[in-house]
């Protein structure tokens, strides 16, 4: 906040639509609806809409966060394996 950065303050409760969890997670619409229909992210209907807990989406992106971040590790060890990170050659 002193370096003039936007903070929100959201209960962890708090009911997201799929756009508004799409957004959060910079990601589509649509790909947030197959994560529900895939079970990998929870949810609950109101009428025919799909709403999900602030603490699940925030929760997703750390599993997410944490995956990609192993798989570019493994990739990068690997490509130190083969030589592919020498520098000064």
């Amino acid at each position: 906040m002193s370096e003039g950065h936007k903070v929100s303050v959201i209960a962890d409760d708090e009911m997201l639509t799929t756009q508004a969890a799409a957004e959060r997670l910079n990601v589509s619409r649509q790909y947030i609806v197959r994560l529900v229909d895939q079970c990998l992210l929870p949810s609950i209907k109101v009428g025919t809409h799909r709403r999900l807990r602030l603490a699940d989406v925030l929760a997703y992106k750390v599993r997410r966060d944490e995956e990609r971040d192993g798989a570019l590790d493994r990739l990068t060890a690997l490509s130190e394996d083969v030589g592919g990170y020498r520098l000064g050659d």
